[in-house]
């Protein structure tokens, strides 16, 4: 029996479209290991949601009225014991999604995206882990790295390749896998090692790196690669 499929993750959505709050519900709430219990349509909502509900994960959208998801996210992030936040993004604002992750959200997800593919970034950002896809990889690392973005100015080359100068060869491969938004399965398959193996590579990079999250691995990457 599979205990950690069975346990209740407690998720709020917060999107100021009633339409796409109404299909993230449906999708969600069909899982019998998930629940939604409360919608917010804006950030100062969200807040107050929150504090009251204290869910699990949080699905955040990036771009409302009034106070942005990237601000309510900082906010729950300075609590005692936050939500997991997974910003939705329609990647018509990359800085705030960049942003977003900086400040410690878990990861992100187009509103496009396929219904078991968001059911399975609540599930993982749930249990702690960051969310990269493949698709939505290429767009964050293309905005981070471009010459408008503030995060293109203040990387540097040798920086980035410093730090990735104290990872073995294997780390570093899973590195650059990470970068490719793969998941731990798919990198698992790549380089012919165990999802427990990778699971203890991607854990010694945030260590050695000291990052957050998986999308601040692939911009070192990219910044060591240019």
């Amino acid at each position: 029996m599979d205990t950690e499929r069975e346990r209740v993750r407690v998720v709020v959505i917060v999107d100021d479209d009633r339409l796409v709050r109404m299909a993230l519900r449906l999708v969600i709430d069909a899982e019998p290991d998930l629940t939604v219990v409360a919608e917010a349509a804006d950030g100062d909502d969200a807040i107050t949601v929150v504090d009251e509900q204290r869910p699990d994960v949080v699905l955040m959208d990036v771009r409302m009225p009034g106070r942005d998801g990237l601000s309510a996210t900082r906010e729950l992030l300075t609590r005692p014991a936050p939500p997991r936040v997974l910003m939705l993004t329609t990647f018509d604002s990359d800085d705030l999604v960049l942003g977003a992750l900086h400040a410690g959200a878990l990861g992100f997800v187009l509103k496009d995206t396929p219904p078991a593919r968001i059911l399975d970034a609540v599930r993982t950002v749930t249990d702690g882990n960051s969310v990269l896809s493949p698709a939505a990889a290429a767009r964050v690392i293309a905005a981070a790295t471009s010459p408008q973005s503030s995060y293109a100015r203040d990387s540097s080359r040798e920086a980035a390749r410093k730090q990735l100068s104290a990872l073995t060869e294997r780390e570093l491969e899973t590195a650059r896998a990470v970068a490719d938004g793969l998941g731990n399965p798919e990198i698992a398959e790549r380089l012919y090692i165990s999802v427990a193996t990778v699971k203890a590579h991607v854990g010694n990079l945030f260590a050695k790196l000291g990052v957050d999250n998986r999308v601040q691995i692939a911009l070192l990457v990219r910044d060591a690669e240019e």
